[in-house]
């Protein structure tokens, strides 16, 4: 089944709607007036300059970066784990329990009170669809047989990775108690077995779940987005990761302090290729890359006059 077509201005979504990400799908290219216009100038400058640098596909000659582009990007399929996830999705945006939220990272960029809905979660702090389509289509690609997730929020990104790779090992590490409860409901429903939720704050729980692991085929992060801590999680990573490898960190021009974070990380000397995608961005340690390579993609889609001449 194919998906339907995606346009930029369907597709583009500000923080005021996803407290963790700049834009959220299917919003209006217009932010929620709530939301401070400070932030919402410079989300909307940071995206138009991604936009202006990003490369197409059409516009690709690394053999690499371009299968990335056409399994990941570019795929027109529509696995059954999409509707799956969504009708879940929209069964948590019905659920008005009050949890009690236990912020160890950057926090809210709304919210200064610690009650939330699960129905507020679900909107604001779960993945959005199409990173989560990203997210699976990545692992399909990549095939990992151990993954790592340091943010699991309410599962719904743990369910598109882990249906994705339904024989890999997959630890998931949450710091919210309240937030760890609704995701082990996630788990359950989904019927993920191969799936360990650890609960715990990332600083505590990371060295553990790593020596447990042994290796890293995988890891995605979304949480506490700081400078210092994200550094450090990627570097206690690096640890466990090997040729095949693949880190993927969102959020990554969330703040300017995300934006130093990622730059930090794409530029160390164990990355051999990086991927903007400015929602999310990958990185790869393989040998087989000559030169260290950069790369800022967008679907073509968005960007449809970028067809191999610009």
């Amino acid at each position: 089944m194919k998906r339907p077509v995606e346009q930029l201005g369907s597709l583009v979504y500000f923080a005021g709607e996803k407290e963790d990400a700049p834009f959220r799908e299917g919003s209006a290219i217009l932010p929620p007036a709530k939301f401070p216009i400070v932030r919402r100038l410079r989300h909307l400058r940071t995206f138009l300059r991604h936009l202006w640098r990003a490369q197409t596909w059409y516009n690709i000659h690394s053999p690499f970066v371009f299968d990335f582009a056409s399994q990941v990007l570019e795929d027109d399929r529509w696995f059954y784990a999409f509707d799956e996830v969504e009708h879940w999705r929209r069964q948590l945006l019905r659920d008005r329990t009050l949890l009690t939220i236990d912020d160890h990272g950057a926090g809210s960029q709304l919210r200064a009170s610690r009650e939330r809905s699960i129905a507020s979660l679900a909107r604001h702090s779960a993945c959005q669809p199409f990173q989560g389509r990203w997210l699976f289509r990545i692992v399909n690609r990549y095939k990992p047989s151990t993954m790592l997730e340091l943010g699991t929020s309410l599962g719904i990104s743990t369910a598109y990775q882990a249906l994705a790779a339904p024989r890999a090992r997959f630890l998931t590490v949450e710091g919210c108690g309240a937030s760890a409860q609704v995701a082990r409901n996630t788990l359950r429903h989904f019927s993920l077995k191969n799936v360990e939720l650890v609960e715990g704050r990332f600083e505590e729980r990371l060295p553990v779940v790593l020596a447990d692991l042994g290796k890293l085929d995988y890891l995605y992060v979304d949480g506490n987005h700081r400078y210092e801590p994200t550094v450090s999680y990627f570097e206690q990573c690096l640890q466990a990761a090997h040729d095949d490898s693949v880190f993927i960190f969102d959020d990554i021009h969330w703040s300017e302090e995300m934006e130093q974070a990622w730059e930090h990380i794409r530029r160390h000397p164990a990355v051999r290729l990086s991927i903007d995608l400015y929602f999310i961005g990958l990185v790869f340690f393989k040998d087989e890359f000559p030169v260290k390579q950069d790369f800022t993609l967008i679907p073509w889609r968005w960007k449809p006059w970028a067809v191999g001449w610009w």
